[in-house]
């Protein structure tokens, strides 16, 4: 009974924490028009791999240059790693939907979080994702920071993290971007919307 309540309280004071948090929330600088390889210049972010795959590759990282350079690419960035939102809802819309991204000649669909390439890697296993979207761990969060996308969820015990959003991108550029107002929210950065966007 105890556990019940202390559970139902602290969900509350998560809750109201997140609104308010949100509620104070700058949007992200990043834009339509805004050019990624430009703002994110110095930052690389770590494929999901296992730790062998990683010592393997002398813990390789791939530029933002190389993801995005003369791409079509759909990238959708959320809070964390096994949480609900993004397990239960944010990366199936995008798993079910790939072949249509690819019908419209998307290169490559990305997720992207404030977490190391090896939870990504078990993650994305779990989610039997691996196959059709790209995960990348921004182990820093240097690559959220660098376009403003990165968001404190010490509220929820999370510490710093990422706004929950969806981009196109062509050669760089932003020609599509969808920032949720709350990272409890999944209004406008599933794939359902961008599809519609490109």
């Amino acid at each position: 009974m105890a556990s019940t309540i202390l559970r139902r309280a602290t969900s509350s004071v998560i809750k109201s924490s997140l609104l308010m948090e949100a509620s104070r929330r700058s949007y992200a600088s990043v834009a339509v028009g805004t050019d990624i390889l430009s703002a994110a210049s110095q930052v690389s972010l770590q494929k999901a791999r296992s730790w062998d795959e990683g010592v393997t590759s002398n813990f390789s990282t791939t530029s933002v240059n190389d993801i995005f350079k003369g791409k079509k690419v759909v990238i959708f960035g959320l809070p964390g790693a096994y949480t609900g939102v993004c397990s239960q809802q944010h990366v199936p819309s995008y798993k079910k939907n790939i072949d249509k991204f690819k019908a419209k000649g998307i290169d490559s669909v990305i997720c992207v979080a404030i977490n190391d390439p090896y939870v990504m890697n078990a993650w994305a296993d779990k989610l039997q994702a691996k196959d059709v979207i790209e995960f990348y761990g921004d182990f820093d969060g240097s690559f959220h920071k660098s376009l403003e996308l990165g968001k404190d969820l010490s509220a929820a015990l999370l510490g710093p993290r990422s706004e929950r959003w969806s981009a196109y991108v062509v050669d760089g550029k932003v020609k599509a971007l969808n920032v949720e107002g709350a990272p409890s929210d999944f209004k406008v950065s599933g794939a359902e919307v961008i599809l519609e966007q490109i």
